[in-house]
Order: C-alpha cells, then structure tokens, then sequence
C-alpha cells in the first residue's frame, strides 16, 4: 500500500531536477522492468507492483524492495497512460569514462522528442552503438517517455550531455559525418568502423555553427516527396547501412 510521502517523492520523479538530486530514474511495465532487474550495472531503489506481477516475478525479488499496490494506486503513480503491472525506480546506471576510438558513435543536436530520443537509443543498441553524445537542450535520457522508448537499451547505451563543438574539436583524428539532404548517398558508401555519425533536431536539422565544422555531409537517397525523416528513422537507416 502507498502512504502519501511515496506517491509525491515519485511524482517529483517526473522532474529532471529531482531526478538529478537523487541519481534515479522511473521504469513501467513488465518487459522494460524485467529487462533492467536482468542488468548487472543496475539496481532498483523500490518496486512498486500489482499482485499478479509479484506472483509471476516471485523468484529472485527481495521483498525489501517491493511494495504491492492496486491497480488503482499504481495508476495514480504511473506515467503512462494506462498503468501496467509494475513501476521501479532505478540507480542511473555507472559508465566507464567514454572511449570512442576505434567505434561508431552517434552526436545528436537539439532532439527535443522523448520518443525519438529513447527510440535512437534503442535502435544504437541493436548496432552495438555503445556512445551516443548529446547537445546540453536534448530531451533527458532518463525522462519517463525516453526511458521507456527505449525498451531497457537505457542499461547498456552509455548517453553523454556536452557542448557538440569541443566534443568535435577534442576527437578531431575521427571522420565526422553529418546528415543532410545535399550528401553523399549512403547507398554509395562503403561500411566504417570508426566515425562519429551526427544527427539534427526534428525540424531544424544540426545547428548552423555545428555543422560549420563538418566537412562530410550524408544523405538517405528517397523517391517520393516527403521533406523529411524522423531522426530515429534516419539513425536505423544509416547505421545499417554504415555499421560492419
């Protein structure tokens, strides 16, 4: 059962500056918390979880860490639309200091979508994308909606908010390449090992100064006559091609 302490504290969650504060972030729903419960890096402050999860999920739940609640309170706690079963609050998970010699990294300026952002990091996972390098005004990593697009990549995809501008100049030895719809077809590449892959706003693209300091410029050949694509869209796209 939920006292009303708890139900403030974890509406707080909805906060980047809370979230901050206390090093945590909120998961939903069976599959994404089963997903981060199974990551070794990671460990969950408190379970908050109906009795038909718990009677499922029995095995290996220390009993500390879980408080059973109706479908009712957890909707009343929940971020989604519709409440699911089960919310955690997780330790944000600890990373090695990053290292991308050697590695395709993605750079994403100014994406504001929660969805975009958890769906690239989704997708970067798939392609053993370990880095992704964010401008400071990208949506939080660790915003409900971003967390839970990512479907549990979160605990392996290490995202990283810094000025894009020293990022590039400080990683000048490794091939830079923007997306832009005036590139070279990526049809017309051969795959890389090594390269930082960098990815504009939703409506804006990459930033005038950014892309000021890039030579290389990649495009998705299209056939009809859509403007545009959705940044996570284009990411999978490219990396497939792109990535060994």
């Amino acid at each position: 059962m939920l006292v009303k302490s708890q139900v403030k504290y974890i509406q707080s969650l909805g906060h980047k500056k809370h979230r901050d504060e206390d090093g945590v972030f909120i998961a939903e729903g069976p599959k994404l918390i089963n997903e981060l419960l199974n990551a070794t890096q990671l460990q969950p402050v408190n379970l908050f979880a109906t009795r038909e999860w718990l009677e499922a999920n029995r095995s290996g739940i220390f009993e500390k860490e879980v408080v059973e609640v109706s479908i009712l309170e957890l909707q009343r706690i929940s971020f989604l639309t519709t409440a699911n079963q089960v919310m955690g609050i997780f330790h944000k998970p600890i990373f090695p200091e990053i290292e991308i010699k050697g590695k395709i990294t993605l750079v994403l300026d100014n994406i504001q979508d929660p969805g975009n952002l958890g769906t690239i990091v989704r997708i970067a996972d798939w392609f053993g994308v370990q880095h992704i390098v964010c401008s400071q005004d990208c949506a939080d990593v660790f915003n409900p909606k971003v967390v839970q697009a990512t479907m549990g990549s979160i605990c392996r995809v290490q995202v990283l908010y810094t000025g894009l501008q020293d990022f590039l100049s400080a990683h000048g030895d490794i091939p830079v390449y923007a997306t832009s719809l005036d590139g070279t077809h990526i049809t017309d590449m051969s795959p890389m090992e090594e390269a930082i892959l960098v990815f504009g706003n939703e409506s804006k693209g990459i930033g005038a100064e950014l892309m000021h300091m890039i030579r290389n410029k990649i495009t998705i050949p299209g056939r009809g006559e859509a403007e545009s694509l959705n940044a996570a869209v284009a990411a999978g796209i490219i990396l497939s091609h792109l990535v060994r």
